[in-house]
């Protein structure tokens, strides 16, 4: 690899003094290799390698002796052995400004709306940025009104929280967002659609979240047949934009869907740069980005300036497998989950929370006393109905044997019924404790 001398650019702040090539070595599976010998290349470097009649961008993940193992960011039709490899002094960064509200981007934060150009803010920010430190965080902020009745009542949330939505395939998971990005009430939304089919970001787009909701979203999507990085990198984008909103003192939410995808992503990536895989199969750099990734959200510094960034991650939990080890970690990691029940899709009701299974860790802060204890006592009563489920159901449980069950069981019905809503429905906070309120009082009475 030999330096030469690159051609003037207008720009000063964009003037590189000397550029470096290589050249390809081997093109195996997804990997590249390329020439290092000057060792000019470093983990996170990109590199535009040409092909019949473009170049492909790829970014460097692996290095070894006197070469550097590359992934590209579109499809390697066309790289050959010996193909030019230049190296881009830009580690990849976005402008964002106040504009890019209604708009889609990919994965590169480039657009695919057809919308034209993106217009272009004056500071430049990093797609590994850190998150503030932590002692200079700002508290959480108020409680969320999420317009979804099982949200507002038993994932009681504040500003700035980051919460997961543990499901399987298949039972509501991205009706549930979608109820939350256009109910919920935040300056800015930052969607982020990872690893989904083609066709449903433009249902998501048009259908779900609506022409009001997508005025003050920005949408990034990487769908299931893009590569690997770019994948990857549209959750880092998703967040790098959340910040910008974030540092303008706007509340913003951030929705990714989903992060089971990313993690897939990464373990594509590792897997090709030699990582050994461990637990099923994920390589250790998974374990390492999902904190990276989710310690982004969340309040900003504690100026009185910065606004917060509340994230909501789906989880898509592998054969119905809550304790398989993406969903394991990102539980860990998280201020609560909220687990969504095959059982309870099968049975009609939407959106199939589990309300004995989703907990909020800011519960305490977010709800009075109250509202606090009238949802104890509901959680007692559904367990109480779940200990007896099967001995209801094989018919060896008769009514009147037992008082407290006997009104589990009516409170179970009645609590299921009010749980139910429609896509399209928003119920507030104040409406959503007004009708449990008078569950317990029918029961009572």
């Amino acid at each position: 690899m030999a330096p030469s001398h690159a051609r003037m650019n207008p720009k000063a702040d964009d003037f590189d003094p000397v550029s470096v090539e290589g050249s390809v070595e081997s093109v195996s599976g997804l990997s590249i290799e390329i020439a290092d010998r000057l060792g000019a290349l470093d983990i996170g470097a990109r590199v535009e390698i040409e092909r019949a009649g473009d170049v492909v961008l790829a970014e460097v993940v692996g290095l070894r002796a006197g070469t550097a193992l590359a992934l590209p960011f579109g499809g390697l039709a066309g790289v050959r052995r010996g193909a030019r490899a230049r190296f881009l002094h830009d580690r990849g960064g976005l402008r964002p400004c106040p504009d890019w509200r209604g708009r889609v981007v990919n994965g590169l934060g480039a657009p695919i709306d057809g919308g034209g150009p993106l217009k272009q803010g004056r500071r430049l920010m990093r797609l590994r940025a850190t998150p503030p430190p932590a002692p200079a965080r700002a508290r959480l902020g108020k409680r969320i009104d999420f317009g979804v009745k099982a949200l507002n009542a038993f994932a009681a949330a504040r500003a700035g929280q980051r919460l997961g939505v543990f499901s399987a395939a298949g039972v509501g998971k991205s009706s549930l967002l979608s109820m939350i990005a256009r109910n919920a009430d935040f300056d800015v939304n930052v969607i982020a659609l990872i690893g989904e089919r083609g066709r449903e970001v433009r249902e998501f787009i048009e259908d779900h979240l609506g022409t009001s909701g997508l005025a003050k979203s920005v949408v990034v999507a990487a769908t299931s047949d893009e590569p690997a990085l770019l994948r990857r990198e549209a959750a880092f984008v998703a967040l790098t934009v959340a910040e910008y909103f974030r540092d303008r003192g706007a509340r913003v939410l951030c929705l990714m869907d989903s992060l089971s995808r990313v993690a897939a992503a990464q373990r594509e990536i590792g897997l090709a740069a030699g990582e050994p895989p461990t637990a099923r199969g994920f390589t250790p750099t998974v374990f390492s980005l999902l904190p990276s990734l989710l310690e982004r959200a969340g309040p900003g510094l504690d100026d009185g300036a910065a606004g917060s960034i509340t994230g909501v991650f789906s989880v898509l939990v592998e054969g119905d497998d809550h304790d398989e080890p993406i969903a394991d970690a990102a539980r860990a990691i998280l201020d609560g989950h909220v687990v969504l029940s095959r059982r309870i899709a099968e049975s009609g009701r939407y959106p199939a929370v589990d309300v004995l299974r989703t907990i909020s860790r800011s519960a305490a802060g977010a709800a009075g006393e109250q509202e606090t204890a009238l949802v104890t006592r509901l959680r007692a009563s559904e367990a109480l109905f779940e200990d007896m489920r099967e001995m209801i159901r094989i018919g060896a449980y008769r009514a009147g044997s037992d008082a407290e069950v006997d009104r589990a069981v009516g409170l179970h019905r009645r609590l299921e019924a009010f749980l139910q809503q429609d896509v399209g429905a928003c119920v507030g906070v104040a409406d959503t404790f007004a009708g449990l309120a008078a569950l317990v009082e029918t029961e009572a009475a």
